[in-house]
């Protein structure tokens, strides 16, 4: 009995690493991104044009949010504090202070109900293999 709970505990965290991006709503999410996102971002997730050197004030250009880019790479967490603080203010949180981020904190203008929506719909965006390698980085709740 002992090892058939410690199994339904296992199995349960494991399943549940994603569940801030679970049963969200996806239509919103897409409008949240076309109105907040999509004027960096791109209206299909692409982008800014090379985006992954420095332009000429020393800030990286908006990267894709579609399978090209890096979002996929990340955890919930990471993109969600991104998101909510800003790039520069997510990444102070974390002891990383040189680097100049672009993005800007929507902490003040949606609320993280919304901040979750939007990140669901960019995640449903992704095919499979990108879904599930950005599940397996969040870690068991």
């Amino acid at each position: 009995m002992k090892w058939l709970i410690l199994i339904l505990l296992c199995s349960t965290s494991i399943a549940s690493a994603n569940h801030e991006l679970e049963d969200r709503n996806l239509s919103a999410g897409q409008i949240l991104y076309t109105n907040n996102c999509a004027s960096c971002h791109g209206a299909k997730l692409e982008g800014q044009p090379n985006w992954q050197s420095l332009n000429s004030d020393g800030i990286l250009p908006a990267p894709p949010h579609d399978a090209t880019g890096h979002t996929w790479h990340h955890d919930n967490e990471l993109l969600f504090e991104y998101t909510k603080l800003g790039g520069k203010g997510a990444l102070a949180a974390r002891g990383i202070t040189d680097f100049n981020s672009g993005m800007p904190a929507f902490g003040g203008v949606i609320s993280d109900e919304d901040i979750w929506d939007t990140l669901a719909f960019i995640k449903s965006t992704w095919p499979e293999r990108e879904q599930d390698a950005q599940a397996s980085r969040n870690p068991p709740h």
